[in-house]
């Protein structure tokens, strides 16, 4: 790859820290798609003892590539967003990765292709990161910045995309015990 077309790449990749996510963190201001992707990619480098059989390295880049589709179509929430946004985002994230070098072409499709599967245990490692990180940081950011339909699927989402390992799924129930501790506080 040359010098020049590593720049373009990490110019469209710098869009992300610009584009606003839905979440926002502990003192309430908007965080970024980058930021919700550092995160997942650091949650998968810390799960490297707890998933010694998986290929970690895998699952940080699927991580830090999951949502570079945003980068053309900005952040839409899981619970709003149709077939046709996923089908845009899809067509503009592909386009783009044609245009890359040929050996990070084949990878990064390689990864994606991987990923959209769901059969590997290092795709449903990610899926799950990506998910739990998001309710982490409802649980993070402060209640009058949650949406009324977020207070049930902070308790209810993701519990069936942890359910092929014990590990996450106790992280997930410590996660909804974090959620109903924080909406019993707003009672007080």
């Amino acid at each position: 790859m040359k010098a020049r077309e590593y720049l373009d790449i990490l110019h469209v990749a710098e869009k992300l820290k610009d584009t606003p996510r839905h979440c926002t963190t502990t003192k309430g201001r908007t965080e970024s798609v980058a930021e919700h992707s550092w995160r997942i990619s650091l949650m998968a480098f810390l799960l490297k003892h707890e998933f010694p059989d998986l290929d970690i390295d895998k699952v940080v880049d699927m991580c830090l590539i999951h949502d570079l589709g945003e980068c053309f179509t900005g952040d839409i929430p899981t619970f709003i967003k149709t077939d046709n946004d996923r089908e845009v985002e899809d067509s503009l994230l592909n386009k783009w990765v044609k245009s890359l070098p040929e050996e990070l072409s084949t990878d990064i499709t390689e990864l994606y292709k991987e990923m959209d599967a769901q059969e590997t245990k290092e795709a449903k490692l990610y899926k799950s990161l990506d998910k739990l990180e998001a309710l982490i940081q409802h649980n993070e950011s402060p209640l009058d910045t949650w949406s009324d339909n977020e207070y049930e699927l902070n308790k209810t989402y993701a519990f069936d995309t942890v359910s092929f390992s014990d590990w996450l799924t106790e992280l997930r129930k410590e996660i909804l015990d974090d959620t109903l501790k924080k909406i019993e506080s707003e009672k007080q």
